[in-house]
């Protein structure tokens, strides 16, 4: 309502603007038209009542003093030139003669001669007012052109555009009237449609699936707002259906996650364990004066795997996080290193900038990390012809950069944002869990973990530590 008010206003505006300038125009024309008539049957009468031979020679003569009458009777001034366009004479008093041209321009000439009808308007603006003059032949009793009658003629507009600025200030108050009364109009007539829709807003905004919704009850509601309440009552109860469904699917779930996240934490000690076993037991022997220190490094090997799947046990049956995170103070250097001691590729190389990176974290699960990591990349350089993996420990301002690259297949670029997703896998055996957990708990220790990768040129994987 108030957008059509505005829009009729300006409208309404244009409109009258328009007729007002149009209306001017008319006026304008038909009173130089008017003049021109007046005018040329004054001289007309002149040269039938001269004693004068009525040709361009004596126009000064015939018209020395008349001119002057037929200006104070038609209350104008003119001019007469001869055919060459040369002045003859002008009605203008002689101070003001000077403003006068003494000669018409060609194309007035030419304009005048081209003409139909032996009349020609010339428009022009002078000092910000519309001027107009316009150019006739006289002619003699035969209808033969014996000079040319000149009538300068100045558009007075103060009066019409006085008129206009008040009857746009009338329209205006009007239409401020109108608009004041539209908004009132609006306002109450909105409040009145909207006072149910208000309601169900509100109910919809307080609508949660972990408490019980109310029903809307609305009296006497409208036909169309009928229909809406109900729709929504029934989307209430089916949601109740719903909320119940998806709780118990949830526990399921959570359930099924939790023990697939078991089975892959035990998994993942157990194939180094078997792997060191059957090493052990074909390079192993009993004449070896290393013999017994290599049998402690095989023991507690085995016993830090142990401890681990011990670890996942107890948090899987007390149904806490895998496994209870604990801070102890760690040289990151040398636990990163027997982390790489249950892997036996010749092509693992592990590099440290320091002998010592101290760092307060739990030893379980930073040994977690590096072997999931470094389990991840011996799986993507099995057909490559010089594979080459390098772990590397370093200290960055006040962090510790663990660092694993491989020179494997890579990721692509599709894959890339969903590489530390839940149950997400690129290979065809395995859960997708591990990178999801390392991610997990890296950032449970205030770590940040990202990657770069080339398909088909290899991935480097960085994890970020804070010292303390």
């Amino acid at each position: 309502m108030i957008l059509l008010v505005l829009i009729a206003s300006v409208l309404i505006a244009g409109v009258t603007i328009y007729q007002y300038r149009e209306q001017s125009k008319d006026y304008h024309q038909n009173r130089l038209e008017r003049k021109e008539e007046q005018i040329l049957q004054s001289i007309n009468y002149v040269l039938k009542e001269t004693t004068f031979e009525p040709k361009t020679e004596n126009l000064e003569f015939i018209f020395r003093h008349e001119i002057y009458k037929i200006s104070d009777v038609q209350n104008v001034n003119f001019n007469i030139y001869d055919l060459e366009g040369t002045l003859i004479k002008s009605s203008k008093p002689a101070f003001e003669a000077d403003s006068v041209a003494n000669c018409l321009d060609a194309d007035v000439l030419n304009n005048l001669l081209a003409s139909t009808n032996k009349r020609y308007v010339e428009k022009k603006r002078t000092a910000g007012d519309k001027y107009q003059a316009s150019y006739n032949y006289i002619t003699d009793p035969k209808f033969k052109p014996i000079g040319i009658m000149n009538l300068p003629y100045f558009e007075d507009n103060s009066f019409n555009d006085m008129e206009l600025r008040e009857f746009l200030m009338r329209l205006g108050g009007v239409y401020l009237v109108m608009l004041l009364s539209a908004i009132l109009l609006a306002y109450f007539i909105s409040k009145y449609i909207t006072r149910s829709l208000q309601t169900i807003s509100d109910k919809m905004g307080q609508t949660n699936l972990n408490r019980r919704n109310e029903k809307i009850i609305i009296e006497d509601p409208s036909e169309e707002i009928g229909k809406l309440v109900d729709a929504y009552n029934a989307m209430i109860d089916e949601l109740e259906q719903s909320a119940a469904k998806l709780a118990r699917s949830e526990r399921e779930q959570a359930w099924r996650e939790m023990a697939k996240q078991v089975a892959h934490e035990i998994k993942n000690p157990l194939t180094p364990m078997r792997l060191t076993v059957q090493s052990f037991e074909r390079k192993f022997d009993p004449e070896d004066p290393n013999a017994e220190r290599k049998m402690k490094e095989f023991s507690k090997t085995l016993v830090q795997q142990i401890d681990t799947m011990s670890n996942i046990a107890s948090a899987f049956s007390n149904f806490a996080d895998m496994p209870a995170q604990q801070k102890e103070t760690l040289n990151v250097v040398k636990v990163s290193k027997l982390a790489l001691d249950i892997f036996h590729e010749p092509y693992i190389h592990f590099i440290a900038e320091d002998e010592a990176l101290i760092a307060k974290l739990d030893r379980t699960q930073l040994i977690r990390v590096i072997t999931n990591l470094v389990k991840n990349a011996i799986q993507a350089v099995p057909e490559v012809e010089n594979p080459r993996i390098l772990v590397t420990v370093a200290s960055e301002e006040n962090q510790i950069k663990i660092s694993v690259a491989d020179n494997g297949v890579g990721i692509a670029d599709e894959f890339k944002e969903k590489i530390f997703e839940p149950k997400f896998t690129t290979k065809s055996s395995g859960m997708g869990l591990g990178l999801g957990m390392v991610k997990n708990i890296v950032e449970n220790y205030s770590g940040s973990i990202d990657f770069t990768s080339q398909e088909g040129k290899g991935t480097v994987f960085t994890v970020k530590f804070p010292k303390e």
